[in-house]
C-alpha cells in the first residue's frame, strides 16, 4: 500500500515552516519512505512576529489568527504543490501546526493552525492536533516522534533532536522512553538576534567565548531539569525562563552563548548517562542544531565521558525528520493506528491521535 502525504512542521525556533512530500510504501509490515520532495520554507517577518506574540493576545484575536495561520499554511502548501508541479496525486497533509500553548498538567495543549482552514484552501484531506488526545489522556503530549522513528530507523536506538527544544528518545528493549531536555535553538537565536543576526553560523561567535560557571550553575539548577520522565517543555520555557535567566548576568553575546551550548551538553549528557554501558553507542543526531558544528564538537566530548558516539544522517533527515514523521502519523490517524505511546507521554492509554478534516 503507497501513500503521498506532505508533511507540515513548525518549531519553536521560528526559522520557517518545514516541508516533506514523501512516498510511504507499506510491505510486509514495513514502512518504507521516498522524501520525494522537502524544503524549509521561512517566515516573513510579520508572520514571525505573530507566531512569537500569539500568547500575548486576547482570546479572540488568538482564534482570528488560528484560522487565519490555517490559511497561510495552506497558501503556502497550493505554491510548494504549483511551483514543484506535484497538484496531482496528494492523498493527505499532516500539519503539526505551531505550538503556543503547553500545559499539559492541565490537560491542555494547543497548537496554531486550523486544521479546517488548512483543507478548505488546499482541497485535500488534513490531520492536525495530533497532541490533542495523548494530553486529554493525561500524557505530556509530547514527544510524539518515537512511533515514526521506531517504525522508520528500526536499525537504532537512541535519537536526539536538536531542534528550538531538544529532546530525545530512547528505544530499549522493546519500551520507548523519550522527553524533552532543555531549550536549545530558540535561545542561542534570541541571544544572537540580539545584533540582527538569525542565528550563529558553526557557532563561530560562541567559540571565541569563555564559560561563566556562575551562569553555567544556576542554568543546572533550574527546577526542570531534576523532574523524572515522561516529562515536557513549553516553548515559555526558554523564551520566559532561561533567557532572561541568561541575560541577568550581563556577560558578552559570546560568554552567554559559550556557557549555554555548554548547558546544552551538559543536560543532554545527564539525560544519557543511566543508560550508558560498557560498549561505545551510537545516537543519531537531527534538527537545526546538527549543522551547528562548534555544539556538536562540545557535545562530543562531553558524551565520549559517557562512552556515547554521535551519528549525522544525510542532511535531509536532519533538516525534516520532524516533518517526514508528521506525514507519516498522519497516514497512522488516516488508517486509525496507534500514533502516541502511552510509555513515553504518560498517558492512560496509547492513542490514535489527530483531527480529520475532508477537503473534498
Amino acid at each position: 500500500m503507497q501513500y503521498k502525504v506532505i508533511g507540515l512542521m513548525s518549531g519553536s525556533s521560528l526559522d520557517g515552516l518545514d516541508v516533506a512530500y514523501v512516498l510511504f510504501d507499506l510491505q510486509d509490515g514495513k514502512w518504507n519512505y521516498q522524501i520525494l520532495k522537502s524544503e524549509c520554507i521561512p517566515y516573513p517577518k510579520e508572520w514571525e512576529k505573530k507566531l512569537a506574540k500569539a500568547t500575548l493576545l486576547s482570546a479572540e484575536n488568538y482564534m482570528l489568527l488560528h484560522s487565519q495561520y490555517g490559511n497561510f499554511l495552506g497558501g503556502l502548501v497550493n505554491d510548494f504543490l504549483h511551483q514543484n508541479k506535484f497538484q496531482n496525486g496528494v492523498q493527505l497533509i499532516a500539519s503539526h501546526g505551531h505550538t503556543s500553548f503547553h500545559f499539559p498538567e492541565k490537560k491542555m495543549t494547543h497548537q496554531l493552525g486550523d486544521g479546517a482552514a488548512l483543507a478548505a484552501k488546499t482541497g485535500i484531506n488534513v490531520v492536525s492536533d495530533l497532541r490533542a488526545m495523548d494530553v486529554a489522556l493525561g500524557g505530556q503530549g509530547a514527544p510524539i516522534v518515537p512511533l515514526g522513528e521506531k517504525l522508520l530507523f528500526p536499525e537504532y536506538q537512541y535519537f536526539l533532536n536538536l531542534g528550538g527544544i531538544a529532546n530525545i528518545s530512547i528505544h530499549k528493549d522493546d519500551k520507548v522512553i523519550a522527553f524533552d531536555i532543555c531549550a536549545a535553538n530558540r535561545v542561542l537565536n534570541m541571544l544572537v538576534n540580539t545584533i540582527q543576526l538569525p542565528y550563529d553560523d558553526g557557532g563561530k561567535i560562541a567559540q571565541s567565548g569563555k564559560i561563566n560557571s556562575e551562569l553555567l550553575a544556576a542554568l543546572n539548577a533550574l527546577e526542570y531539569y531534576q523532574l523524572s520522565f515522561p516529562k515536557s517543555l513549553a516553548n515559555s520555557f526558554g523564551t520566559e525562563i532561561v533567557y532572561p535567566l541568561i541575560q541577568q548576568f550581563q556577560l558578552s553575546l559570546e560568554d552567554s552563548l559559550r556557557t549555554y551550548i555548554e548547558h546544552i551538553c551538559i543536560q543532554i549528557k545527564n539525560s544519557l548517562a543511566p543508560f550508558s554501558k560498557k560498549e561505545l553507542q551510537q545516537m543519531m543526531i537531527t534538527g537545526g542544531g546538527a549543522y551547528h558544528s562548534f555544539l556538536i564538537n562540545c557535545l562530543s566530548k562531553n558524551l565520549q565521558e559517557i562512552n556515547f558516539g554521535i551519528f549525522l544522517p544525510d542532511a535531509e533527515v536532519i533538516s525534516y525528520k520532524e516533518a517526514l514523521i508528521m506525514a507519516l502519523l498522519g497516514v497512522l490517524r488516516w488508517e486509525e493506528k496507534i500514533t502516541v505511546l502511552s510509555t513515553v507521554t504518560g498517558a492512560v492509554r496509547d492513542s490514535v491521535g489527530g483531527a480529520l478534516w475532508k477537503g473534498k
